[in-house]
């Protein structure tokens, strides 16, 4: 695979001086700097008005393209902002960048969300049970089967065990989720939508006021299972928010609960994982969501759950 050459200030901020001056390239251009966080294509704030994107491979670059297409498929669905591009092209042979408006607000990592923030939620949710599916795919979106939630409670088992020799989890509290359990929660037929599937704090751009303002990087969408984008807003808000949020959407117990689940498992094992020397994620974020997904809430146990569809 054709690596790109690492993009430095000078590169940046000659290829903007381009995009936002018509062609002079004369003058200091705007102020660039580069993103830390979630900066994967290599990101650099321009100005305060825009965000640039630089797609560091091949593979990169089929998603940048792809998301291009499905940011404007989506965004007459969803009740908040979804960036849009005001230049793309090559910044180096094969490789693309997107030069996107600035989306205004922190993230959910810098700001709680509110009640009215929930129901902003429910409606991005809603949005993407709306978009059609067979256009999505045709954007490039792929399709992708469900997870199966027992071979994961399996993980979460063992590494709650490690995580509890380092007093860091107590892995009695996987108990509540038995084999029979997560068979009941299994993904239902023909329930496939667009899902966001990084539905996480630093994509969620949330005002000084709790709204949810935008979503940000669709690269990872896939046509699939809803219950990941519960999953993925349990990490950035909280389960009792993010149960809130889908219910308000219409989702029922079956599908929230699954959420809630694939949410718990997940953090218990990529928290394990880094603190065993894998992963590159902070482990006080990891921490931090573990402790998200954890909070009690009523929907709690898994009962007998409804098959005549009511529920999903």
């Amino acid at each position: 695979m054709t690596q790109a050459p690492t993009p430095t200030a000078d590169t940046v901020r000659r290829l903007v001086r381009t995009l936002l001056k018509n062609g002079d390239d004369s003058g200091p251009g705007p102020e660039v700097r580069p993103v830390t966080q979630g900066s994967g294509h290599g990101t650099w704030w321009v100005g305060t008005r825009h965000v640039l994107r630089l797609a560091p491979d091949r593979e990169a670059t089929v998603r940048m393209r792809r998301e291009l297409r499905l940011r404007d498929l989506v965004r007459p669905h969803v009740p908040v902002a979804v960036p849009a591009s005001v230049a793309h092209g090559e910044w180096s042979p094969g490789l693309t960048y997107t030069l996107d408006t600035l989306v205004p607000g922190g993230t959910a990592e810098d700001h709680d969300v509110s009640a009215v923030g929930e129901a902003d939620l429910a409606g991005l949710l809603g949005g993407l049970r709306e978009v059609p599916v067979r256009q999505a795919e045709t954007t490039g979106v792929p399709r992708v089967a469900p997870r199966s939630l027992e071979a994961l409670r399996r993980m979460a088992v063992a590494a709650a065990e490690r995580l509890g020799a380092a007093d860091e989890f107590d892995p009695a509290r996987l108990h509540q989720l038995t084999p029979p359990g997560a068979a009941q929660l299994a993904a239902q037929p023909a329930t496939a939508v667009l899902v966001h599937h990084t539905l996480r704090g630093e994509h969620l751009v949330v005002g000084a006021d709790g709204r949810v303002r935008g979503v940000l990087d669709w690269t990872g969408a896939v046509v699939g299972d809803p219950a990941e984008d519960i999953a993925g807003l349990a990490l950035a808000v909280g389960s009792g928010a993010a149960v809130r949020a889908a219910t308000l959407t219409g989702y029922g117990a079956r599908a929230c609960l699954r959420g809630l689940w694939l949410a718990r498992c997940d953090t218990v094992v990529r928290l394990d994982e880094r603190l065993t020397g894998h992963g590159t994620e902070p482990p006080a974020l990891l921490r931090t969501q573990l402790r998200r997904a954890w909070e009690a809430i009523l929907l709690e146990r898994v009962t007998e759950l409804r098959e005549d569809g009511a529920d999903d």
